[in-house]
């Protein structure tokens, strides 16, 4: 018999992608925009430190499960994204589908904290 997966999605991420815009000069802006909000499960994973451009940062690694979305919606999360609780934000770097029924998406993510 096959087990249910067991998520408690209970917090509310803003999923926003970066939109590039040009700047009438040649180059372009880049700003977030917010796609929606998805309900999530957020488990920490492996944190270190690092230095980044002489600064010591904090990198946490998370897995964030998701309700599935179809390829191609625009609320369905990918590699590039963000998802933004508050003043935190986790940066995608990778998406794949939790079960071979596609009801769950995992998010690997990022949270950078300067230290």
């Amino acid at each position: 018999m096959k087990r249910a997966a067991k998520h408690r999605l209970n917090r509310a991420l803003v999923l926003s992608a970066l939109d590039q815009t040009a700047d009438g000069a040649g180059g372009y802006h880049e700003v977030w925009q917010d796609l929606g909000t998805l309900w999530a499960d957020v488990r920490a994973r492996s944190g270190r430190i690092a230095a980044q451009s002489g600064t010591a940062t904090s990198l946490q690694h998370y897995r964030i499960t998701v309700r599935a979305a179809p390829v191609g919606a625009p609320d369905r999360p990918q590699a590039g994204h963000r998802l933004r609780d508050g003043a935190r934000v986790f940066l995608i770097h990778a998406v794949a589908e939790e079960d071979a029924d596609g009801r769950f998406l995992t998010c690997f993510a990022t949270e950078e904290i300067a230290i």
